[in-house]
């Protein structure tokens, strides 16, 4: 057997080469006692790699995981109504929910963008999945470049861990942010996140 070397991308969460580190089980056991994680460092540092091997060992023990990439799908240039329903509709796709979406966004537009996607955390994917749920959402850094401010994002993933002692369904619902840190680029997300976990 050869073993085969991967410059960038995603090492198979099985790769004879993947070397593990002290963030694996950090990662894991942070995620499994349901605490908010964010794993920021520079650009090939194995962090997309970590994210596939944390989602198998989760998906092991029975936690439902979805990955949503926000670089992906030119997501840069979008107004915010298309780039929540993107977000939405790729977790729907993720977690096989049985869900009309163009209905269900329809039934929604009386809503503000966040009302909506804090409403579908809550009432269709909580409803629907009824094991513990991670959602690992990558490259995170790419927010900063968007048009339009996303702190009210950030505020919503804050108030799923503050409102668990008055919805305790929202203990199984657990968020991994993963991104790109470099001075003066991350500053505005190492504040937003500041305090919310590990």
């Amino acid at each position: 057997m050869v073993d085969q070397y991967i410059f960038s991308g995603s090492l198979p969460e099985n790769a004879s080469t993947y070397v593990i580190r002290e963030a694996d089980a950090q990662l894991y056991e942070g995620l499994k006692a349901r605490k908010f994680c964010y794993v920021l460092n520079s650009r090939q540092s194995g962090k997309s790699s970590l994210r596939v091997r944390t989602m198998q060992r989760l998906r092991d023990d029975g936690v439902q995981c979805a990955a949503v990439d926000l670089s992906a799908g030119g997501i840069q240039n979008v107004p915010p109504e298309q780039w929540y329903a993107d977000l939405i509709d790729t977790l729907i796709d993720s977690f096989g929910l049985d869900l009309d979406f163009g209905d269900w966004w329809e039934a929604n537009q009386l809503n503000s963008l966040v009302t909506r996607f804090r409403k579908f955390l809550e009432e269709v994917l909580l409803v629907e999945v009824q094991e513990s749920i991670v959602i690992f959402i990558d490259e995170i850094d790419s927010v900063l470049s968007l048009k339009f401010p996303t702190d009210d994002f950030f505020a919503l993933i804050r108030a799923c861990y503050n409102k668990r002692v008055d919805n305790p369904e929202l203990l199984r619902l657990t968020f991994c942010l993963l991104g790109v840190a470099s001075p003066g680029r991350t500053h505005g997300i190492s504040e937003t996140l500041a305090g919310q976990g590990s």
